[in-house]
């Protein structure tokens, strides 16, 4: 059987929030019409905080005047930024996705989970769900404090998926003292760095490709993009 292929695209520099908006908006309808395949689009954004579409004023604080923009994705308060790898995924779910079934916006939430879950994994930490958090969840090895790691916010427009997931690397997690991420009061927010590894995005670009295979089936064919 010929395996599928995905285009796993790659960004340097900072793209500003609206312009991933507007560029995932315009392939989510190509990927639907048929005039483009599916695609993976690794970035990082500058400050910038994101609404989703349960997010409440008052859970923004944002002393530093960051950027808001509303995301129009599921969940609440997001911050993205430097140090942040930001993984869009655009899918037609009508279609099967290796174990995950066409037309089935549970599993392929789940998948997003486990394709974290293994790359964290790459770096020996162990990543978790948690029922009622959205998200994958550590436990710092010091404190015994269970912290978010890497977050998830998907939104599908007729069967077509967008916006994906985020893993922190070695962001400012000041930064995130500006919201109430995802709405959760009661936990902390982590980062490889935090966790005491010294990983490249480079490094996680790798370990999030070999894994994407064995959680979606598709064999990731990488195209390097121009600059932001």
């Amino acid at each position: 059987m010929t395996e599928s292929k995905i285009l796993w695209e790659i960004t340097s520099g900072r793209v500003p929030y609206p312009d991933a908006l507007a560029c995932m908006e315009r392939d989510a309808r190509a990927i639907r019409a048929g005039d483009a395949g599916e695609r993976v689009w690794l970035l990082e954004h500058p400050p910038t905080y994101t609404a989703g579409t349960s997010a409440r004023p008052e859970d923004l604080f944002n002393p530093a005047g960051y950027p808001t923009w509303p995301a129009g994705r599921g969940g609440q308060w997001t911050y993205h930024g430097p140090g942040q790898r930001v993984c869009y995924v655009m899918l037609d779910l009508t279609q099967p996705h290796g174990p995950v079934p066409a037309r089935d916006v549970r599993a392929y939430v789940h998948a997003l989970e486990e394709w974290l879950i293994r790359t964290l994994s790459r770096f020996g930490v162990t990543g978790e769900r948690r029922e009622g958090r959205v998200g994958v969840w550590v436990v710092d090895p010091q404190s015994g404090r269970e912290e978010k790691i890497a977050a998830i916010g998907v939104r599908v427009s007729r069967w077509v998926s967008w916006h994906g997931v985020a893993i922190n690397v070695d962001p400012a997690l000041s930064d995130f003292e500006g919201i109430v991420p995802c709405g959760i009061r009661e936990y902390g927010v982590t980062s490889l760095r935090r966790l005491g590894l010294d990983v490249s995005m480079a490094e996680v670009d790798r370990a999030l490709r070999d894994c994407w295979t064995e959680c979606f089936g598709s064999v990731p064919v990488e195209e390097k993009c121009p600059e932001a």
